[in-house]
């Protein structure tokens, strides 16, 4: 799959602005992979709280943001988009380590790979890195469940 653009990915995602943490989708291989963007500004709402002497992206919107290319993937793999009768929930989160700080100026590549989907839940190996240094990596379990 080609990459998509911020309005490709508000079409996959609920999320909206400040709590959208995906810039820009890379690639997209459905039910293997996802690789995706986030840059990080000092413009992000929570810098103001989060350290304002030492500016550091919380590690739980780390968190956030591969569950949210976790989200892309799911859709691209079932072959359809969130509607108005349901939507992906985070379900669990195993093995969490964070490696290092994210600042203002990062560019935060968001990797995630399906291990697992079964009836609509899924379990995926993820990782967050700036560069060629890692980040955080975790396995996040999000679920298909109507509202």
């Amino acid at each position: 799959m080609a990459a998509m653009d911020i309005n490709e990915i508000m079409a996959y995602l609920p999320h909206r602005p400040p709590f959208l943490f995906v810039d820009k989708v890379i690639e997209c291989t459905p039910g293997k992979h996802i690789k995706a963007i986030k840059n990080v500004t000092i413009n992000e709402p929570f810098f103001e709280g989060h350290f304002p002497a030492y500016p550091v992206m919380p590690g739980v919107l780390i968190i956030e943001a591969l569950a949210q290319v976790s989200v892309i993937l799911v859709y691209q793999t079932l072959g359809r988009r969130p509607d108005d009768k349901s939507l992906i929930f985070f379900a669990g989160i195993d093995h969490a380590r964070f490696k290092r700080q994210v600042f203002p100026g990062d560019t935060l590549v968001l990797e995630a790979t399906e291990l697992r989907l079964v009836r609509g839940v899924g379990k995926f190996a993820v990782r967050a890195s700036v560069g060629d240094k890692l980040v955080a990596e975790a396995e996040l379990l999000a679920a298909l469940r109507d509202f």
